[in-house]
């Protein structure tokens, strides 16, 4: 029998990890046994690699029961109990027939969490689009929610969904700078934003809703070499925009922050040729 100890070490975590960071480590380590990748292996290391990943599993579900247990005894995640304590009672199926938000919430929460990554975004996506206007935070407590929020924002990027998955990024880094939650975690989380806002958004995301991006990004407290390609970023939105004052305020700004950014001269040339024009 596997010692609980021994998950967090199969998952490579330490036993304060938080709902996220086992998600987010299970995905990873899982990567590496993907069928895709053992297609061309012998029957042998085929067999290892199908027990390295029932192993990763089973340290996966355990852990996740171990974070019901300690933290939400009776609430939502406590799938695992409650399936073993009722075996008639579909947990997801009740969640189904609910049509409030909060049991809509739940229900994202719980495929997030048990292999419907898809029906979980797509469950939000359509919230989203919802006239009520829908909020993930405004039902969990704040650490569910930032556990939640991380693994829904991460499955949203995954599928090109950049703007969705930075607002829910950009809320979860302002609860963990107001009250550290993820700690050593906390890294995962501007990885994935300024990748949004860095190689994403420019090429994705509609101008309009990029540049409120931008915006808001340019409050994170970001270095200087990624303010100035946000600052370069919304320079070329206002230049397409056809407003030349904004764009060269933008690329000074940029250019004060970082003279040789990359992609900045060619914006400069630009604005040049505009004004020569004029």
């Amino acid at each position: 029998m596997i010692k609980k100890d021994d998950n967090y070490a199969l998952l490579g975590i330490s036993p304060e990890a938080s709902v996220a960071e086992i998600k987010t480590a299970f995905r990873k380590k899982a990567k590496l046994h993907h069928p895709d990748l053992t297609r061309h292996k012998t029957g042998e290391e085929k067999e290892k690699s199908e027990s390295a990943m029932r192993l990763l599993l089973n340290a996966y579900q355990n852990l996740l029961k171990e974070k019901t247990n300690s933290e939400n005894p009776f609430d939502y995640f406590d799938f695992f109990s409650k399936k073993n304590a009722a075996e008639s009672f579909d947990y997801r199926l009740w969640l189904l027939k609910k049509t409030d938000y909060e049991s809509r919430a739940k229900l994202i929460f719980f495929d997030l969490f048990h292999g419907l990554e898809q029906s979980a975004v797509e469950e939000y996506n359509k919230r989203r689009s919802e006239a009520g206007g829908f909020y993930l935070s405004k039902y969990f407590n704040r650490e569910d929610f930032m556990d939640c929020g991380f693994v829904l924002a991460e499955e949203l990027y995954f599928r090109g969904e950049y703007y969705e998955s930075f607002l829910l990024l950009e809320e979860i880094f302002y609860l963990e700078k107001q009250k550290p939650y993820f700690k050593h975690f906390f890294p995962e989380v501007t990885d994935l934003i300024k990748s949004i806002i860095i190689d994403k958004l420019h090429r994705y995301v509609e101008d309009e809703l990029a540049l409120d991006c931008y915006e808001a990004a340019l409050e994170l407290g970001f270095k200087k070499i990624d303010r100035a390609n946000i600052l370069k970023r919304m320079s070329e939105i206002y230049y397409r925009f056809g407003d030349s004052y904004k764009a060269s305020q933008y690329v000074n700004e940029a250019m004060k922050l970082s003279p040789k950014l990359r992609g900045i001269k060619i914006i400069q040339n630009q604005l040049e040729n505009h004004y020569d024009y004029n």
